[in-house]
């Protein structure tokens, strides 16, 4: 029987990655997401940087098995000409396929139930050190306190924002709303909008926005082209102050992490209040808002000005320890400058992400970023189910020889500051630059 399907090729697919005229292809078939770009709960990044290629292997790493049932309304009728998946995708996808019927991704634990009452506590006695204790350390403890809580918060908002960490999606929401934007000032419709991106394009210089840091840092002398953000569509000029700035960040990095908040605290505000489109602005306002009242009132309870200080210090410098996490996973990983692609999500996120080697009483520590490279390939796997996985990711990586990289906590923070520290010396003397594969040279020795 003679085939009546029409066909397209991937060159005329291509021509289908403008807003407006949005094509992808998943498994073959062809769909047109133009005008479900505003509403995509993934936000427009992903499809507006990922349109025009077949993009499977990264629809199936964040839609559940449900969601292929809303495809049949974007179909254009095309079929992709000679569709074909690699060896390592198909591994891929057997292995999300193997995890799905194993039911790890709704096996969530009970990480939530006990994290928002180790949130309960930590807030009820930074509280309690306030305003029923006198002693100038029993403040300073009680920022310390503050931060934990703020920790255990960033945690909370993390696993929501990739799968639903509470009974209902409203309860979901509410629990998003209430550790993020409430306790920790942070907007979770920004994090949502930034860490998306940050796992469609993992390492991209220009299109991961967890890689721009300018002008306090850069993880590769590629940043002295002065190269474009496509995350927020300005160009990253590499400017004297800037150089200066990078010549020293192996020795900022640290202080500069504990201060780190401040551009979480920013960077919410100017989402909300722009013309992006950006769902529940009003709730997330509030929310957000609700922090700003609470936290100054309770500064205001402490006795003076000098302890207040300490006091917010003291909570910025320990959440300062998530944020110098946060880069320990990316920061000494391979990097590319290009667009994402949607044919080679296996090895990009394995290539530009690191784990941490630790004992399983330490994982509340590390919130479930220990297993990065996991948490990239699967992110809508609870983590509580990330060291379970973690050997079949290993035996994979190994059967098509890509790179599983995982060392201690003490050696992550060695690479990282290994990358900034040649990134810095090549800042100081453009005419002299260290060797170009420096930086790559330690992690394949310690990775």
């Amino acid at each position: 029987m003679a085939d009546s399907r029409k066909y397209i090729t991937s060159e005329e697919l291509k021509n289908h990655n403008k807003p407006g005229d949005l094509w992808i292809s998943i498994q073959g078939k062809v769909y047109d997401v133009s005008n479900w770009v505003k509403e995509h709960p993934g936000g427009d990044f992903p499809l507006l940087n990922l349109a025009g290629q077949d993009v499977t292997d990264a629809f199936v790493a964040f839609h559940p098995a449900t969601a292929w049932q809303y495809l049949d309304k974007f179909f254009k009728g095309f079929y992709l000409n000679n569709y074909s998946a690699s060896e390592v995708s198909k591994d891929y996808r057997r292995l999300v396929s193997e995890f799905t019927k194993m039911g790890l991704f709704e096996k969530k634990g009970h990480v939530c139930l006990f994290t928002m009452c180790l949130m309960a506590m930590l807030f009820s006695l930074s509280v309690y050190g306030i305003l029923c204790c006198q002693s100038v350390l029993a403040h300073l403890i009680s920022g310390g306190l503050m931060g934990c809580l703020w920790i255990q918060s960033g945690w909370i908002g993390h696993d929501s924002g990739h799968y639903q960490v509470m009974s209902t999606r409203g309860f979901n929401r509410f629990a998003q709303v209430l550790t993020g934007n409430c306790l920790a000032g942070i907007s979770i419709a920004w994090w949502k909008w930034n860490h998306n991106a940050h796992h469609i394009a993992c390492n991209s210089l220009e299109y991961d926005p967890d890689l721009q840091h300018m002008p306090f840092f850069v993880v590769s002398s590629k940043f002295f082209d002065s190269l474009t953000s496509y995350f927020y569509d300005r160009k990253m000029n590499f400017d004297s102050f800037t150089r200066f700035l990078v010549s020293h960040q192996h020795w900022t990095f640290y202080p500069v992490m504990c201060f780190a908040r401040i551009n979480l605290f920013a960077q919410s505000f100017i989402l909300l209040l722009s013309n992006k489109n950006v769902p529940h602005r009003v709730q997330e306002l509030f929310g957000v808002v609700s922090f700003w009242i609470w936290y100054p009132l309770l500064l205001s309870c402490l006795p003076n000005w000098g302890e207040r200080i300490m006091f917010v210090l003291a909570s910025f410098t320990v959440t300062g320890i998530q944020h110098v996490q946060f880069c320990l996973n990316h920061f000494s990983s391979e990097i590319y400058v290009a667009p994402p692609k949607g044919n080679d999500w296996f090895e990009k996120q394995t290539n530009g992400s690191l784990d941490i080697s630790c004992p399983s009483w330490m994982d509340w520590f590390h919130g479930g970023l220990q297993f990065q490279i996991e948490h990239h390939l699967f992110p809508r796997l609870p983590r509580c189910q990330l060291r379970k996985v973690s050997p079949f990711v290993k035996d994979l990586c190994k059967k098509h020889g890509l790179p599983y990289s995982c060392v201690s906590f003490w050696k992550s923070n060695v690479l990282t500051i290994s990358t900034l520290r040649a990134a810095a010396l090549q800042a100081r003397d453009l005419t002299k630059p260290v060797p170009k594969n420096l930086v790559w040279e330690a992690v394949n020795t310690h990775g």
